[in-house]
């Protein structure tokens, strides 16, 4: 026997015997609902996994003490996906398929993204949570991540107009985050005034940066934008400064989170800037309510609050957000209310638009081992991605 006939017929069975069956069916819908979270929890972004897994354990715990999604309790499941793209793709094609995943939250790089709106072509709502290049419009997926038209088109002008930045060196990853990051910085770029005097991508595996930052020297290059990931941006950024080059040359990072400076380090952190919508210590009611209930949750010692992290928190709250528009989990049904869906944050008030959102920029100086926001732009859209 089937289910379906199990039930119908343990539902008539019941209504025989004068049996009440509503607590049959008040069980059958509250099954969980199945969230899968696709994190790197290794490879070289997987410093920033046990913030991201952190954060979204967090979103559903307080989303499920309020009655979950549809009346659904969230249950989370977490996969890493810190390695190849056909590597994420076996691993949320075993939740999809094998375990019944409902919907997937994703903070990843965009490699595996790609990979991944392949897999699913629009059957199944996929957010996805970090800085990215932009120029996502798959059906089915949801991006709350800052592109380059909010992280660097209002921020490389003020570089330029406040300190001089007007000779820029782009270095990073060799994939499609880097590459198209610095395609649309060259645009910026130029029309501050400025020039591009050098230009490279390095493997992942690179831990050897002599020549690259003799290039950098003989360049004359006063402005640095990095968008290397983890470990080699740790690396580069040491090395960068035991060359002594820190006082003759500001850095630009859009992947320069807590956790990165920290391996940094605070005596290799001179002249270096970042730009994110969200840090962990900014000063708004919303984003220190979350650092308190973040520090409650998890202890002082927790991993680190960054924008990577805390990205994984608002996409638990999108998904809710979504269903509760549109009452049912269906992709295409979200896809055609997406516009003008908002939830509100720690970075504050967020609404869709074009399945992208607006956000405020912050740009903060390390302070040490910490960051200070020098630089506020407020409600920056992300550009013409879906256009």
């Amino acid at each position: 026997m089937n289910r379906r006939e199990f039930v119908k017929t343990s539902l008539l069975g019941a209504a025989l015997a004068g049996v009440a069956v509503a607590p049959l069916r008040t069980a059958i819908a509250a099954e969980p609902l199945k969230v899968g979270v696709l994190i790197p929890l290794s490879g070289p972004a997987g410093l920033f996994g046990p913030s991201s897994q952190n954060c979204a354990m967090l979103a559903a715990k307080e989303i499920n003490a309020n009655g979950g999604v549809l009346g659904r309790q969230i249950e989370l499941q977490f996969a890493d996906v810190g390695g190849p793209p056909a590597d994420a793709t076996r691993a949320a094609l075993k939740l999809w398929k094998g375990e019944k995943t409902e919907a997937f939250i994703g903070m990843h790089d965009s490699a595996v993204r790609g990979a991944l709106t392949n897999l699913f072509k629009g059957q199944v709502p996929y957010i996805y949570t970090p800085v990215y290049e932009g120029g996502e419009c798959s059906t089915g997926t949801y991006v709350l991540g800052e592109t380059p038209n909010q992280q660097l088109e209002p921020v490389i002008p003020w570089m330029a107009s406040e300190k001089g930045a007007d000779k820029w060196y782009l270095i990073g990853n060799d994939y499609n985050w880097p590459r198209d990051t610095n395609a649309a910085a060259k645009g910026y770029i130029s029309s501050s005034g400025g020039s591009v005097v050098g230009e490279e991508y390095l493997p992942f595996t690179a831990d050897n940066f002599d020549s690259n930052l003799a290039k950098i020297k003989d360049t004359g290059a006063n402005a640095v934008l990095i968008t290397l990931v983890g470990g080699a941006s740790v690396g580069f950024n040491r090395a960068f400064a035991s060359f002594g080059l820190s006082a003759g040359a500001l850095r630009l990072g859009t992947l320069i989170e807590e956790n990165t400076l920290m391996g940094i380090g605070a005596e290799n952190s001179a002249n270096l800037y970042s730009s994110a919508g969200y840090f962990g210590n900014i000063e708004s009611p919303a984003a220190k309510a979350f650092a308190d209930a973040y520090k409650a949750e998890f202890g002082a010692d927790a991993a680190l609050l960054n924008a990577l992290g805390e990205s994984c928190y608002e996409g638990v709250k999108l998904l809710k957000a979504l269903a509760d528009k549109t009452g049912s989990l269906d992709a295409a049904a979200m896809d055609a209310a997406a516009d003008g869906v908002s939830y509100d944050g720690p970075r504050g008030k967020a609404t869709m638009s074009a399945r992208h959102v607006s956000r405020d920029i912050f740009l903060a100086e390390a302070n040490g081992n910490q960051f200070k926001v020098i630089k506020t732009f407020e409600n920056v859209g992300a550009g013409n991605n879906c256009g």
